[in-house]
């Protein structure tokens, strides 16, 4: 059921009786058989209905095939002229007034879909924005959504309307039942038609690209940002350009953010920096963008070409493999990293990977910054171990990759003695319908099962405490869902986004950012420190994971790379059983790492660090590869990002001033070549590109 779209059994069942339905009405509109053809649309519409609520997948399918609700429609409607030819019930006149009303309907509705069309084209802007003052733009409202979406609800109820008519005509024999019906539903959809024009209206006075790029010009000319966050790629990689949001948000010089594909705008987490969204590379050339000094890049991807053209900017790739942290091999250094001015790396572990990969990217136009996405993370110097019945249990965050197999070691975690705790964080791309990951989760559902049976001496008022951070978690769920909705009303489109946002709310995203770390708070002190989670999406947060955790084990990734920074242990699974000094040897991130065999073997002596600090004997080795992998804890990241975007900058407008300088040398050099030679003028003077043609012949 899954492969066809349908969620479950419900939804599959109405669409087999919406399909009944549709054969029962063609086989007794050959025949006549008009109750029939009535109960078998009721039936119909009826599963139509469910399959539109049930299962959304199944009918983005048949939408793909060409069967979609539009079709549905319009084939219903000919089998009932067809049965109305059949029954003769209406009289030459009826059907004749029948035919024209069902006429009517279908090209209402195809006037109604036409129209929506135009409108959602013409409302794309040429460039769309948040936080960039546009009003002069006078930018409508988008129609209502009754009016443009839920088409097949309408549909429906128009034939709801005409099986009505038809049944009234059958029980009473008077075929102005079946015309009232039809022109009730005709007249419906008539007045869907007259609302929007409008609508239609507003979006055809929308400005074209020119003044729209105008507009846009005109803020950068009155702001002049110096520094730009440029990025594109598809929505799965928005994590990309939101983990530097707040870090770009931080510099002194003011910033701004450039994606150009329109679901990245959308993707965006709430922020106080302007965004533009210009989807057209022709477009992006005409920006005014010769304040800018700094161009960042998060990524290396076709589309930075259009902005590595710009040469007064000084062009930065923010290599952190990826986003998640430098890499262990110079294989994955991409040498079209040479076209940037500068590779802004991590730590010395970044440098090297260029310097052994040797791709063209000089030493000198390397940058160590850090990790700015890691400094506000908790770091643990020393592990301590109370004896307090009251501490917590030792907490354990699994982090495996999306191919991994975990189950052996997720059962020893759960069955360990003395007890942890287990946080298990699937990978982003895990399919969650897969086996293992179910049978992990079911491990974790009946391992706290037995731990809520078996009772627990928590005082009281521990309870109590529970139960009020159970309460406010609740509360601040619903003030987050609020503030979002209000940040970016469900019913408001890219365009009226645009013209609404042109203010920056700072407040606002304080506010969000508050409340996430309240929200976090409370879910951790709601949480009994017995029970194990399953830790889907992003909520709680990796990082606030890794506050929780006293122990990662994981696989080779960004998470680990991330884990570093807090100075905790961890192990890594070294499932094809290299061996500890060849595993180590290939992957950077391994070196301070506890390794584990192939079937979680080793994991008993990992965990007897929890409770054993003493015989952690790598803990030092962890400084010494947080400060290769990450740089030095001091000065924070942030502050040494902001130092190298200002001297970037600097760096930059000395190069344009010293252009300048050589193009005014040249022009008065120039100048004196040509002291005391007559001037042509422009229009007189002979054509330098092509020699001059031979003099007519005696």
């Amino acid at each position: 059921m899954n492969r066809l779209g349908v969620r479950s059994s419900r939804g599959l069942a109405a669409f087999v009786v919406m399909a009944g339905g549709m054969g029962v009405m063609a086989g007794t509109a050959v025949t006549g058989m008009g109750g029939v053809f009535v109960g078998a649309g009721a039936v119909g519409v009826g599963g139509d209905l469910v399959m539109q609520r049930m299962a959304p997948g199944l009918m983005g399918r048949l939408g793909r095939l060409h069967v979609g609700e539009t079709l549905r429609f319009e084939l219903r409607c000919v089998l009932l002229l067809l049965l109305l030819g059949r029954m003769h019930v209406t009289g030459p006149v009826g059907l004749a007034s029948a035919m024209a009303l069902v006429l009517c309907l279908l090209g209402g509705q195809a006037l109604h879909a036409a129209i929506c069309t135009l409108i959602g084209r013409r409302r794309r802007l040429a460039v769309a924005a948040r936080h960039i003052d546009l009003r002069r733009l006078g930018i409508s409202d988008r129609p209502p959504r009754r009016l443009t979406e839920w088409p097949g609800l309408r549909m429906l109820a128009y034939e709801v309307a005409a099986l009505g008519g038809l049944g009234a005509t059958l029980v009473t024999g008077d075929a102005r039942w079946m015309v009232a019906g039809l022109t009730v539903a005709a007249g419906g959809c008539a007045v869907t038609v007259l609302a929007l024009l409008p609508y239609l209206v507003g979006a055809l006075r929308l400005p074209g690209p020119t003044r729209v790029l105008g507009e846009v010009n005109a803020w950068l000319a009155l702001h002049r940002p110096e520094t730009v966050l440029y990025f594109s790629g598809p929505r799965a990689s928005a994590y990309q350009v939101g983990m530097w949001l707040e870090t770009v948000a931080a510099l002194r010089a003011p910033a701004l953010v450039i994606v150009r594909e329109r679901h990245l705008l959308e993707a965006l987490a709430p922020t106080a920096l302007p965004v533009l969204c210009v989807p057209d590379g022709t477009h992006l050339r005409r920006l005014d963008l010769g304040s800018v000094r700094v161009a960042l890049y998060p990524a290396n991807v076709g589309e930075n070409i259009h902005l590595l053209r710009v040469p007064t900017m000084q062009h930065v790739f923010l290599d952190h493999d990826d986003g998640h942290g430098d890499g262990d091999s110079a294989a994955g250094v991409d040498p079209y990293s040479k076209v940037y001015d500068q590779v802004w790396v991590a730590g010395r572990a970044g440098r090297q990977r260029y310097a052994e990969a040797a791709v063209g990217v000089e030493d000198a136009d390397i940058v160590e910054v850090g990790r700015p996405q890691l400094d506000g993370l908790r770091v643990q110097e020393v592990q301590e171990v109370q004896e307090d019945d009251a501490v917590p249990l030792p907490t354990v965050l699994y982090a495996p990759g999306p191919a991994t197999e975990g189950e052996t070691l997720v059962r020893q975690l759960l069955e360990s003695e003395p007890p942890v705790r287990v946080l298990y964080r699937p990978h982003p791309a895990t399919d969650r319908r897969s086996a293992a990951h179910r049978r992990i989760v079911a491990l974790i559902g009946a391992a706290n099962e037995r731990r809520a049976g078996q009772g627990t001496d928590e005082p009281e008022e521990a309870g109590a405490l529970r139960a009020e951070a159970a309460r406010c978690r609740a509360e601040l769920t619903r003030r987050i869902a609020a503030l979002h909705a209000r940040l970016r009303p469900a019913y408001a489109d890219e365009a009226m986004l645009t013209r609404d946002s042109a203010a920056p709310d700072p407040a606002a995203v304080a506010e969000a950012g508050e409340l996430g770390e309240q929200w976090h708070r409370a879910h951790w002190a709601a949480s009994p420190p017995w029970l194990h989670q399953v830790v889907e999406a992003d909520t709680p947060s990796l990082h606030s994971c890794f506050d929780q955790a006293d122990l990662l084990i994981g696989v080779l990734s960004g998470v680990v790379a991330d884990f570093i920074a807090t100075l905790k242990p961890y192990a890594l699974t070294d499932a094809a059983g290299l061996g500890a000094v060849e595993f180590r040897r290939r992957h950077t991130v391994a070196r301070a790492a506890y390794l584990l065999g192939p079937e979680a073997s080793g994991a008993d002596d990992v965990l007897r660090l929890l409770f054993e600090p003493e015989r952690d004997t790598l803990r030092a080795a962890r400084h010494e590869l947080r400060a290769y992998l990450l740089g030095p804890a001091a000065p924070p990241s942030v502050q040494r990002f902001d130092e190298a975007v200002d001297a970037l900058a600097a760096k930059g407008e000395a190069l344009i001033r010293l252009r300048e300088l050589q193009t005014i040398r040249e022009g008065a050099e120039g100048t004196e070549g040509t002291e005391g030679a007559p001037v042509e003028h422009p229009a007189t003077a002979p054509c330098r590109c092509a020699p001059s043609a031979p003099p007519p012949a005696k």
